[in-house]
């Protein structure tokens, strides 16, 4: 799966992108809201090895895509991309941008890229995002593209070295058309 936006390029993690892909895992602001950190550079390069054997879209297992600036192809963050094998069962995704690139949209402008491809090319049903409620930027954006928090796990998960909460956000491919107009002006 490849994607075009006006702005960013969605594709695959390539050998040369470890290096910004372990700056960006490991700045602490994004590692804190994060299952996988990398512990150093290898770490980050086994990671994309790994998902260079893993075509985007396989079922059951989460695969990882690259989010890069359209012009230059700098590397700025990830998708991860979780379809199940029952193809009616919820899609799920993350999203990481660096913190010198957070704040002006891409988060949302990747996301939106994904909706469209799962809702419109793959017709899929139901896509969902779990996210720590102390990420109150994601929290917004997830709003922001119409999604509905629809629970709040407390301390369901162990991230790091404590019990955090976990609330999850979805979206049905019915409530797509509205707010895909909705958002479609924003960057």
């Amino acid at each position: 799966m490849q994607q075009e936006t006006s702005r960013l390029r969605i594709d695959a993690l390539r050998p040369g992108d470890a290096e910004a892909l372990f700056a960006c895992r490991s700045a602490p602001s994004v590692a804190r809201f994060q299952g996988w950190c990398p512990v150093d550079l290898a770490a980050a390069r086994d990671f994309i090895d790994a998902q260079r054997f893993m075509p985007a879209g396989t079922s059951g297992q989460w695969s990882q895509r690259a989010v890069r600036l359209r012009e230059s192809g700098l590397l700025i963050g990830d998708m991860g991309l979780y379809l199940p094998k029952d193809a009616r069962g919820p899609v799920e995704f993350g999203v990481s941008i660096t913190p010198r690139h957070q704040g002006n949209g891409y988060a949302s402008e990747a996301v939106r890229a994904l909706f469209g491809e799962m809702f419109g090319t793959q017709g899929r049903h139901r896509i969902q995002a779990s996210v720590d409620p102390r990420n109150l930027a994601s929290m917004a954006m997830l709003r922001a593209l119409g999604m509905r928090q629809e629970a709040h796990h407390i301390q369901s998960l162990w991230l790091g070295d404590e019990w955090v909460d976990d609330v999850i956000f979805a979206m049905l491919a019915s409530e797509w058309p509205a707010h895909r107009a909705a958002t479609s002006h924003r960057g």
